[in-house]
């Protein structure tokens, strides 16, 4: 058995903060994923029936499918294990489920701002640990939020939280 550093023995599970929506879908996903590994399994056998593994193109693809299912189900567990769902207070500050407008170089944007293992740009969900997020966390309409990005420092007004 390996050895553990002492540091890690009194280590709790730090909470994953997450939206009700966000808990769903990773609900859904998991409830998806388990109901396709029982094909996949089956899918595996067969291949393993064939003969000569080191050819079979069938079997490297069904182990390959088993294997995504099982790691996604593993991290799916855990992360719905320590998940923690927020509230959104809407008290007029940016905090985790806030709707935001920002405005920068004349351009404006509304993101939802969400949890880590939610968050997806091109759907405009940004994470509250994003560089943007950051900035934007605990602002209000009306506040200013810089950004130090690799073209240079941003500079985002906020218009609306809701």
């Amino acid at each position: 058995m390996p050895k553990i550093a002492p540091f890690l023995l009194n280590r709790k599970p730090t909470k994953i903060p997450i939206t009700q929506a966000g808990f769903d879908k990773l609900v859904s996903e998991k409830a998806q994923l388990e109901s396709e590994r029982p094909d996949a399994v089956e899918n595996l056998r067969k291949a393993r029936e064939m003969g000569d593994l080191s050819e079979n193109g069938y079997y490297k693809a069904s182990r390959q499918r088993l294997s995504f299912i099982d790691g996604r189900l593993r991290r799916l567990t855990n992360i719905l294990k320590r998940a923690k769902i927020v509230v959104t207070a809407n008290t007029g500050f940016v905090d985790i489920g806030s709707h935001v407008t920002i405005r920068a170089n004349g351009r404006e944007v509304e993101y939802t701002v969400v949890g880590g293992y939610e968050s997806d740009p091109t759907q405009h969900t940004i994470s509250h640990q994003s560089p943007l997020g950051r900035a934007l966390m605990g602002k209000k309409a009306g506040d200013k939020a810089i950004v130090n990005a690799p073209a240079g420092q941003m500079t985002y007004e906020i218009l609306a939280v809701t």
